[in-house]
């Protein structure tokens, strides 16, 4: 295959992109789950020859898309959505075709600097004070890990770079039940280990208790342990849970402690002003992580981190051996000092093209859209006999359950083998729950008001 050949299968792959997606209502959101059916019908081994094109887009066309639970499907209400806009869609295709490694500034100029043009855009969009810069990473996982190696390398004055961690003080991170499975993995890679990750008790908002975080820093502190930071909640996974941030941040403040806020999923909420108390206080972080992949629009992946200061983050990351100098630049911004890998995509072009295309005011009515329709169908579902809401609409964020645990989950299995729409579950205060999240790019207020009806046809 040449450029030439390329060109016809680019513009082949497009009509089947639109086809596909026009479509999607007609499909089941989630594909059969049938371990090894998809295996099974690929070839044992890598051809020695050659194949006609016609043939791999044929067999793709065949296998993949019934083989696929479909995330661009607009009754896709599980998990958090990882949505592609098709403004960023096509940003994708240009930044592929481009095909740059923006290692550093000067491997790609273009998307360093549209990188740090799209952070401001960003800051100022969310209401973020003018301190904060950023950066962009594949997810909200390694942002995460990014700032709690920071704060291992601030609580050890940087030895551990150099002497690793052995025979270092005993170091304790802060955070609530609420926080996502990626604060434990952070601990965990990071050296410091699940043991001395402490969760903190939560109030009856599900929120972390300030003065639970205090007496836990200080029974540490008089144990010999040494705290390194507090990473908190703005939009939790589960049920969708917010820590009381400015109080939790003077409590982690009074005794030096650096702050990460994980707002993964509700941080793209906040371009609307009125949704912003929910986070109030957050100008007082030190780091804080929102993916635009999720609510926002932007294709996957694109997990923002807005910083304070970097200075701390790029000296517990940043390397710079002579063969990745920049000559008479010593001071040139290079994003892979900023993060985990050395190797970084073009992802700020999709953000680029995204507001621009839609505008804030284009996305802020999405994401209103999806607020008050989830509202909608909390209602809608709680007036049906025997469901009862076990959380309140968190933004677009809400979970039901039947009368016990065996009834909601097989309630739960009925709805997604059906296929209309796609749930998920977690587990709240020992119970087997549903989630419903509401977030797709593209999905209607018909599509929401096809939740409870399904549900009511299947409890």
């Amino acid at each position: 295959m040449n450029h030439d050949d390329l060109r016809h299968w680019s513009k082949v792959a497009a009509d089947w992109a639109h086809d596909y997606h026009a479509g999607l209502r007609d499909r089941p959101v989630r594909a059969p789950l049938v371990p090894g059916a998809i295996a099974a019908q690929l070839p044992p081994a890598a051809p020695e020859a050659a194949e006609p094109m016609q043939a791999i887009f044929d067999d793709f066309a065949r296998i993949v898309p019934p083989g696929m639970t479909h995330w661009q499907h607009p009754r896709f209400f599980a998990y958090f959505p990882a949505n592609a806009a098709p403004a960023s869609m096509l940003a994708e295709q240009l930044a592929n075709a481009i095909a740059a490694q923006g290692m550093l500034w000067q491997t790609s100029p273009a998307a360093t600097e549209i990188e740090q043009v799209m952070m401001r855009w960003l800051r100022d969009a969310l209401g973020l004070a003018g301190h904060f810069t950023g950066t962009i990473h594949d997810s909200a996982t390694t942002a995460t890990l990014s700032a709690v190696l920071t704060m291992r390398e601030r609580a050890l004055g940087w030895q551990g770079l150099a002497d690793g961690l052995s025979g270092q003080p005993r170091l304790r991170l802060y955070a609530s039940a609420e926080t996502h499975s990626s604060v434990d993995k952070a601990a965990r890679v990071a050296g410091i280990g699940q043991a001395n990750l402490v969760k903190i008790a939560t109030d009856a908002a599900h929120a972390l208790d300030p003065a639970a975080l205090d007496a836990a820093i200080r029974a540490d502190l008089a144990t010999g342990f040494r705290p390194a930071g507090v990473v908190l909640c703005a939009g939790g996974t589960s049920i969708g849970a917010f820590d009381r941030i400015g109080d939790s941040i003077a409590v982690a403040k009074a005794h030096g402690l650096p702050v990460h806020v994980d707002a993964a999923w509700a941080g793209s909420a906040m371009i609307c002003p009125e949704f912003r108390h929910l986070w109030e206080g957050i100008d007082g972080a030190d780091s804080v992580v929102f993916n635009p992949h999720k609510w926002l629009g932007a294709q996957f992946d694109c997990a923002v981190q807005f910083l304070a200061d970097p200075g701390p983050q790029i000296r517990t990351l940043g390397l710079r051996p002579t063969y990745l100098e920049t000559a008479g630049a010593e001071e040139i911004t290079n994003f892979n000092e900023w993060t985990v890998p050395l190797g970084r995509r073009f992802r700020a072009l999709k953000l680029w093209f995204l507001m621009r295309a839609y505008g804030l005011e284009g996305l802020r009515a999405r994401i209103r859209n999806h607020v008050a329709w989830a509202g909608d169908a909390a209602a809608a579902l709680a007036a049906l006999p025997g469901v009862t809401i076990t959380t309140p609409p968190a933004l677009s964020l809400f979970t039901f359950a039947l009368a016990d645990d065996a009834a909601t989950e097989g309630l739960l299995a009925r709805i997604n083998d059906d296929g209309r729409i796609y749930l998920t579950q977690t587990r709240h205060q020992g119970r087997y729950v549903i989630r419903v999240q509401v977030g797709q790019f593209d999905c209607t207020a018909d599509d929401v008001a096809v939740i409870a009806r399904v549900v009511a046809e299947l409890r």
